[in-house]
């Protein structure tokens, strides 16, 4: 249950808004092929998503879900990389049902909107605007502008600092545990989807507010609210 109408969402981009695996597992595939090694394919990518470009790249490199340290040959797969996603980075991404409702309700309840993802700051707003949502959100938060960016709660508290909201009157929604634990982290109210890339994770073990299989149901959710509070 949602306590409150929230005053910001804050939404996540890759797992929550847009199915980007086919495009990051292509330019993933395109870069360990460039290396001389095998492409991993697209189920495996899938599992890699969701702590930043760093850490993709070093998960493909290694094969393993935690890598330690820097693989040797990390800065020129990252060159790779960034030359590949950047040629193809919306051919296969698609929005999730719902999203395109989803936003244009919000708008109209007039709730501000960003987007706060580990992804890339050459990246986030290439991705919107190919997709048709950019205009949507108010700022936009990416990975690499944050020494700690998501599971921490940097990116977070400063989108909302930013936008003159308090962290416990703002919303977070996202896929993963690290949007999970970068809400509760900041002391935001959790909505989380069930498909995207949690990597296996139970998300109902991260105690949201809500867990919505389609975002077009959360605008109801929210007047939902909003008429409690009112009685």
């Amino acid at each position: 249950m949602l306590r409150r109408r929230p005053s910001l969402v804050l939404f996540d981009l890759d797992g929550t808004l847009v199915d980007s695996a086919p495009d990051l597992a292509s330019a993933i595939d395109r870069m360990l092929v460039a290396l001389g090694r095998e492409p991993a394919g697209e189920a495996r990518v899938r599992g890699w998503i969701g702590r930043g470009q760093p850490m993709l790249i070093k998960r493909a490199l290694t094969g393993a879900l935690w890598p330690e340290g820097e693989p040797e040959d990390f800065d020129r797969a990252q060159a790779l990389y960034v030359e590949f996603y950047g040629e193809g980075l919306a051919e296969k991404s698609r929005l999730y049902p719902g999203v395109i409702e989803c936003l244009d309700a919000l708008r109209a309840l007039s709730i501000p909107m960003a987007c706060v993802t580990n992804k890339d700051s050459r990246f986030t707003a290439r991705v919107l605007e190919s997709l048709g949502i950019l205009d949507y959100f108010d700022v936009l938060a990416s990975g690499d502008e944050f020494a700690r960016p998501k599971p921490e709660p940097d990116a977070l508290l400063d989108t909302a600092h930013r936008l003159g909201v308090a962290p416990e009157e703002a919303m977070m929604v996202g896929d993963s545990s690290a949007d999970a634990k970068a809400a509760r982290a900041a002391g935001m109210m959790l909505v989380m989807v069930p498909y995207g890339y949690h990597g296996g994770d139970a998300i109902e073990s991260f105690l949201p507010d809500l867990v919505l299989s389609d975002l077009n149901e959360l605008p109801r959710w929210i007047e939902a609210a909003e008429s409690n509070a009112l009685h």
